[in-house]
């Protein structure tokens, strides 16, 4: 089987024309072996390109290399819009650019755009911030998660949370590079208080228009980018006051700039996607 393999920022994946049959050519199971460090290709998940349905062009699906099913991945969506015109050209059609793809995804329409310097900007829609819509238990039914106190390993965090079609955690502290992500990670992911798992982000505000990042995604544990994750750090970090609406997010894999638009309520994000190899699997 023919596989590609993109990373963007280090978030790596595996990318499989999937474009001839609406089930995912592999199982869960089968996905974690490929995503295996040691014993597979390696990645941090496998992305499907499937016909697009609901009037899009394709559609995107997301196996996590622990093969769990993740809603939406902005790195990954990135990863894809590139993926996508590689394999357009390869059928004749290369693509004008700037070109827009209109993505169907779990978490809803996202809509990527190559663009003529070589980055991808993705149109991720707007936040979710009410209780349920995370989900979490933190707040009631109608009400934001921002600023609340949530103990993690015998801490007090004060997080705010963002759902960018996907949950996310967001806390902001001194210093990032202290903190034992290794450790709070999976005990934030698994808190009894968000029922589905929860993605977390550690935040340090160098400037309202420069912010630094760290991130556990469920289902992947440490990776060195999240761009939904990025997005939401972004939203929480407006809505706590402490950042401007326009923002570069440092992560360990390198920039990501994310706009939250008063205009359209939207949030873009803006990063790069790059092909690593490609090849063929048993």
């Amino acid at each position: 089987m023919e596989f590609s393999k993109y990373q963007g920022l280090g978030n790596d994946f595996i990318l499989l024309d999937n474009r001839h049959q609406s089930d995912p050519l592999l199982t869960p199971e089968q996905a974690m072996q490929w995503c295996d460090r040691h014993f597979g290709i390696g990645a941090d998940g496998v992305i499907f390109a499937l016909p697009g349905q609901e009037g899009t062009d394709y559609t995107m699906r997301i196996y996590n290399s622990d093969g769990s099913e993740p809603e939406m991945c902005g790195n990954g969506i990135r990863c894809l819009a590139k993926f996508l015109a590689t394999l357009e050209t390869a059928d004749g059609q290369p693509p004008q650019v700037p070109q827009t793809y209109r993505i169907h995804t779990p978490a809803g329409l996202i809509a990527p755009t190559l663009q003529p310097d070589g980055q991808v900007t993705v149109d991720m829609g707007p936040p979710y911030l009410l209780a349920p819509e995370i989900p979490t238990t933190l707040a009631t039914q109608t009400e934001k998660v921002v600023d609340r106190s949530l103990t993690v390993a015998d801490t007090t965090w004060q997080v705010t949370c963002v759902s960018m079609g996907n949950p996310h955690c967001v806390t902001f502290v001194e210093d990032v590079a202290a903190i034992a992500l290794e450790t709070l990670g999976p005990q934030f992911e698994h808190h009894e208080v968000f029922p589905q798992r929860i993605n977390t982000e550690f935040i340090q505000v160098v400037r309202p228009d420069y912010l630094k990042m760290r991130v556990w995604e469920r289902g992947a544990g440490i990776t060195l980018a999240c761009g939904t994750g990025a997005c939401a750090a972004l939203v929480a970090g407006v809505l706590n006051e402490l950042c401007d609406r326009a923002a570069t997010i440092e992560l360990p894999g390198g920039p990501l700039h994310i706009k939250w638009a008063a205009a359209n309520n939207r949030v873009y994000m803006t990063g790069p996607a790059e092909l690593v190899f490609s090849g063929n699997a048993a």
